[in-house]
């Protein structure tokens, strides 16, 4: 959005006020500044009267000209094709230098004397806004023959560009801006023709008629003007080209400079365009297509409202009447439209989706006040008006939650005033509870912290204190969070040891699992209606199907298959469980270099081993399995914490033979029953450590389970962990074995002595020769 000073001036006094003040302002309140470009006219250069233009006697493209200077009259030589007697101009005095380097002299051209230059735009320093040389008019406001141009403020403004947000469409205007900084400084806004009027008895109704449906989403002011001498003021072709903006026809250009001053959607139409012959009237029609609001004139679209103009309804410049419109649509309903069908527009299009100003009156009287003052045309009585049915957005707030949002206690009156000034309607409050009507032009105030970044922005988050935050958020990680990491974990740590994921269908084959001896969903809980008969029950277990994936890829020509599934399983009473699952078949790893391309096989310890990596300590015991998967010797239940959570064993060889398997070992767990615990740390003895070994006589029959149980009843402080390192079986230990157990001692106070070892083995041995009959070798 570019602005200028003087012409922001015309909405609000900002003229005591220094450029950089306003630019620091625009930004501390939102509207960031991006470009600042000063116009600067050098001295010497004056506002001038053309008395007498002549051709020149010795060159067919120039002229001479007698011009008044204000000190006198001066013979100046001039090339311009739009110089010509009655024409106020500026000129560059003898002794001026021009922002090109030019110093002006008095000279000889083709033998004719001239005093001076009288200068284009570019010359001195503006924008070139015409062809030519400048035509000062009215419109430029007061000036005196001879006074110097640089004291006049068009000539010598700044130029201010605004990046605005996509939801600050209330200030793509001069009155916007105007509007914000009338917030900032508490200072009034302008009101540019404020009132209506008109110069013909004969009022529109009885030139131009409108067909339209009552709940069409927009609204729209018509007005009708006979348009006599169409002329572009000075100031509008200034400014626009200072906006960067420019159209075909004086009508349209002067249409734009309004909308851009206003933020009114404004548009000209050609009233011959909406004229039938037969008819003593125009008529045009509102249609609603495919949620674009159509203007229609004998049975041709005009306008898209909010989106573009047809190039065959737009006014011309030759006298005659024109329908102007003034139009508003809401940015929602537009873009959502614009969003399912898009279609060409033009420059209103951006405004409209933005948000234009809804205030239809300002726009419209304003255009009409330039066309008075600078053509002769006079305008028809009255208007035709279609309204919108808009719903006032009321939003409270009270003074103490304001205040706690913004972090310090602001005064009262000066929030009412902010507020007042951007647009804000207070209905009756009670207290210091705030009651605001929302402005229609922003659509993008919905709550109170809306109205509070409000308050904020015009007060500047520079002038608020800065205060440490301090919140307590509650807590809202869920059990399915949890559930969600713990799985994660488990996942990854099993691809990491090694495992590969497999997933498999929540069915199975009924029979099959009824002959390896599973319970299976059965009767009335059974599926009615399976994908094929071999998926035709909800399975019991992951472990068929790994076996069946484990087969696959041994047929496929892998040796080693070391697969895991995380996944659900249901008992016979169709309850859902989740269960982790393990196999690994055949060789431990590739053939490799290392181990000369002969791997070993997998066998209980290295699977053991493998299932502790993923899930951490555990413990085995004697286990006999419900099932016929699993080798009758080679089975054991999986302890965790005291509790079981699942099994660990050799598949079956009668098993592994019907799947075509090498050695085959499966695991599978309870999944809720593992533990994911936050891991802490423990205190490690900077003490040395000290092992002993005991080679014990063990009878057969005694489980080391019952071993392990005796030796924790019994062990002191100091033994910090112990296990077998050797089992050893001869004829002559007869129905005994050797069984050898490392232990690790270690005290938290001091080296251990000899003395205090043999304390603590002794106590170990008692134990075991007391409670088991088990003694040294």
């Amino acid at each position: 959005m570019i602005i200028t000073k003087s012409w922001l001036n015309e909405w609000i006094e900002v003229g005591d006020i220094k450029t950089e003040e306003l630019v620091k302002t625009l930004n501390s309140i939102g509207l960031e500044v991006e470009r600042v470009e000063r116009f600067r006219v050098p001295e010497k250069v004056v506002f001038a009267k053309v008395l007498e233009c002549e051709k020149h006697p010795d060159a067919d493209k120039l002229s001479v000209c007698k011009v008044d200077v204000g000190t006198g009259i001066r013979q100046i030589v001039c090339g311009a094709k739009n110089v010509r007697a009655g024409l106020d101009v500026v000129v560059a005095m003898i002794g001026a230098e021009l922002p090109n380097g030019m110093k002006i002299k008095h000279a000889v051209l083709r033998g004719v004397e001239s005093e001076g230059m009288i200068c284009s735009a570019g010359e001195i320093g503006l924008v070139d806004f015409c062809e030519g040389i400048i035509e000062v008019d009215s419109s430029i406001g007061a000036y005196e023959i001879g006074e110097e141009v640089n004291t006049h403020p068009l000539f010598n403004d700044d130029l201010i560009e605004i990046e605005l947000t996509a939801n600050r469409g209330d200030c793509l205007s001069v009155r916007g801006v105007a509007r914000d900084l009338s917030a900032a400084y508490n200072r009034p806004l302008k009101e540019n023709a404020a009132e209506e009027f008109s110069d013909k008895k004969q009022g529109i109704g009885r030139i131009f008629s409108l067909v339209h449906k009552n709940d069409l989403d927009v609204s729209m002011l018509y007005k009708a003007i006979d348009m006599k001498n169409m002329a572009l003021p000075m100031i509008v072709q200034l400014r626009l080209a200072q906006v960067e903006e420019s159209f075909k026809t004086k009508t349209e250009s002067l249409i734009y400079y309004v909308t851009h001053s206003t933020g009114v959607i404004l548009r000209g139409y050609d009233y011959e365009f909406f004229k039938q012959e037969e008819d003593s009237i125009a008529k045009g029609e509102l249609k609603e297509e495919d949620d674009f609001i159509v203007v229609y004139a004998q049975k041709e679209p005009a306008s898209i409202v909010g989106v573009n103009q047809f190039e065959c309804s737009k006014a011309k410049d030759q006298d005659g009447v024109v329908i102007l419109e003034a139009s508003y649509i809401s940015p929602e309903s537009i873009s959502r439209a614009m969003m399912e069908k898009k279609l060409p527009s033009d420059y209103v299009y951006y405004r409209s989706s933005r948000g234009s100003e809804p205030e239809l009156e300002i726009g419209m009287n304003y255009l009409l006040k330039l066309l008075r003052l600078y053509t002769d045309s006079e305008v028809f009585g009255g208007n035709i008006e279609l309204n919108d049915e808009w719903s006032e957005e009321i939003i409270s707030i009270k003074k103490e939650e304001m205040d706690a949002i913004i972090g310090m206690e602001v005064d009262k009156t000066k929030v009412t005033n902010i507020l007042k000034n951007l647009g804000f309607v207070l209905q009756k409050s009670s207290g210091d509870i705030f009651v605001l009507q929302v402005p229609k032009f922003r659509h993008d105030i919905k709550n109170k912290q809306d109205i509070v970044e409000e308050v904020v922005r015009l007060i500047g988050i520079d002038n608020i204190p800065s205060k440490p935050m301090e919140f307590v958020e509650a807590n809202r990680l869920s059990d399915d969070y949890f559930d969600y990491k713990k799985r994660q974990h488990f996942r990854r740590k099993a691809a990491d040891i090694g495992f590969f994921e497999a997933v498999h269908f929540v069915f199975d084959e009924g029979s099959k699992l009824k002959k390896y001896g599973f319970e299976i969903v059965d009767g009335d809980l059974a599926i009615l209606n399976p994908i094929v008969n071999t998926l035709d029950t909800l399975r019991p277990t992951t472990m068929h199907w790994l076996l069946k994936s484990a087969s696959q890829n041994r047929k496929n020509g892998y040796n080693g298959v070391h697969l895991f599934e995380l996944g659900s399983v249901f008992t016979s009473e169709r309850k859902e469980e989740l269960r982790l699952g393990f196999v690994s078949s055949g060789e431990r790893e590739r053939d490799t270099l290392v181990n000369s391309g002969k791997p070993k096989k997998v066998d209980f310890e290295f699977f053991v081993q493998k299932i502790a990596d993923v899930i951490g300590d555990f413990e085995l015991k004697s286990h006999t399995p419900t099932h016929k998967l699993a080798h009758t010797y080679q089975s054991a239940a999986v302890y965790q914490n005291g509790k079981m959570i699942g099994e660990l064993f050799r598949v079956h060889p009668l098993v592994e033979k019907e799947f075509d398997l090498d050695v085959t070992y499966l695991c599978e767990l309870d999944f809720n029953k593992l533990v994911l615990e936050l891991k802490k740390a423990k205190n490690v003895s900077k003490f040395q450590a000290s092992f002993r070994d005991l080679s014990l006589l063990v009878s057969e029959d005694v489980l080391y389970d019952d071993i392990k149980k005796v030796i924790d009843e019994a062990k002191s402080d100091e033994v910090v962990r112990f296990y077998p390192v050797d089992r050893y079986k001869d004829e002559k230990l007869g129905d005994k074995v050797s069984l050898t157990l490392r232990f690790m001692l270690r005290s938290d106070k001091k080296t251990l002595e000899e003395e205090d070892i043999v304390s603590a083995m002794d106590g170990i041995l008692k134990a075991l020769e007391e409670k088991l009959n088990i003694g040294l070798r």
